[in-house]
């Protein structure tokens, strides 16, 4: 039966044999499309801003124009040339530029925030390597002159506390435009970016001069958001900032003892989330959590490092939110956070990405799909029947 039906491979005309072998391609292709790009496009059309009730009570014209259009990512742990292989790095920096690029074409956000970590071996790599790790983030996370990108320092960009250089620092602020305790105030809604990594507090140089610039535009802050007929001396010389409480970003999260308040579909694994942090490694001590609400008293703590989402409640009324990782490398359901900002209120909204679980079991789909059509259309697919009686026939001509 199987030289009969190598004869039927063999006697089908030209012409039947390319139409076949088109359609397999026209095939192939669709799923490569739908994985690689459209997949991409379907998910993420389904997120939405959240509304925001600073706008509610405007009129449209207005309402677009006074809310910040944010969104928040981390951990994209771009891979360097030590520990990447370059299918991983194929793979995981394919999938976060799609989502980047689908995410800015399909959402249009006034500005990006990247909470740190945007390299896996900033800790120590060479300047060639970090020259070429540049150059593919730039490539990957390229963006319009209409939206502003913000990238925040994380302990894989300049290293654990241990590992902090100023050479590194100076390094990622050349390329990111970062400086610690900068402030950055669009439509009135004032952001502090903090290097979390230097918040070690055991007087280092680095340290000491980041604290500085914190106590410094604490100061600011809170003079600006004082009463115009409070006299205060201290407050005389300062340049006022709008009257907004600020919002902090960040690396490290704030002091919490665990996972395990957490929840969630992109939190951590239920094996993780009782595993107890470790102060200055998981989450920053409990005394520089505590300096940085002293200091600013802020609305809203944005953080990454955990790799998982997380929400808690500081003092019983500042919410922190732990922005999941956006690569696959890191979790199989990544996410980032879209905002609505005003200066008096915000709205956050997760929009998950694709899950890596689910594209890869469409292309098992496929792949299975496609050998049977292939052997259907040869006639080599066998049917019980008959292969049942072959079997029998060739045991009674023995």
């Amino acid at each position: 039966m199987l030289s009969s039906s190598l004869t039927t491979v063999k006697s089908l005309p030209l012409k039947k044999r390319l139409c076949f072998l088109l359609k397999l391609v026209c095939f192939v292709s669709s799923v490569l499309i739908f994985c690689e790009f459209l997949i991409y496009y379907v998910v993420i059309f389904q997120c939405r801003w959240p509304e925001v009730k600073g706008g509610a009570h405007k009129g449209e014209k207005e309402t677009s124009t006074s809310v910040l259009k944010a969104i928040i990512l981390a951990d994209t742990h771009l891979l360097g040339e030590i520990k990447g292989h370059w299918l991983d790095k194929l793979r995981r920096e394919w999938q976060m530029e799609r989502s980047f690029q689908t995410a800015l074409w399909l959402l249009q956000p006034d500005i990006v925030f990247i909470l740190g970590d945007v390299f896996d071996e900033g800790k120590w790599s060479s300047p060639q390597a970090w020259a070429e790790d540049v150059r593919r983030f730039r490539k990957m996370f390229k963006y319009p002159l209409s939206t502003e990108l913000v990238v925040i320092v994380g302990n894989h960009d300049i290293g654990f506390h241990y590992e902090m250089t100023t050479y590194k620092i100076n390094r990622f602020e050349k390329v990111f435009n970062f400086t610690s305790g900068k402030l950055i105030t669009r439509k009135g809604i004032n952001f502090v970016i903090v290097n979390s990594v230097a918040m070690e507090g055991d007087g280092c140089a680095v340290c000491r001069t980041s604290e500085a610039k914190l106590v410094a535009l604490s100061h600011q802050l809170n003079c600006s958001q004082q009463k115009p007929n409070h006299s205060n001396k201290r407050c005389s010389a300062v340049e006022k900032l709008p009257a907004s409480e600020p919002i902090l970003l960040q690396h490290y999260p704030l002091y919490r003892k665990s996972d395990a308040e957490c929840s969630g579909e992109d939190s951590a694994p239920p094996e993780e989330k009782n595993i107890p942090f470790k102060e200055k490694y998981d989450v920053l001590s409990q005394e520089a959590s505590q300096k940085l609400i002293w200091w600013f008293h802020p609305r809203l703590i944005l953080s990454g490092h955990t790799h998982s989402a997380c929400e808690v409640l500081h003092a019983g009324k500042i919410p922190e939110v732990s922005v999941p990782s956006f690569s696959w490398r890191n979790r199989n359901n990544p996410s980032f956070i879209m905002g609505s900002i005003t200066p008096a209120d915000f709205s956050l909204q997760k929009c998950l990405l694709p899950y890596e679980s689910r594209v890869f079991t469409i292309y098992c789909a496929a792949g299975a799909l496609l050998v049977i059509l292939i052997l259907a259309h040869f006639q080599l697919l066998t049917p019980p029947f008959y292969f049942a009686q072959h079997l029998i026939s060739k045991h009674k001509a023995v």
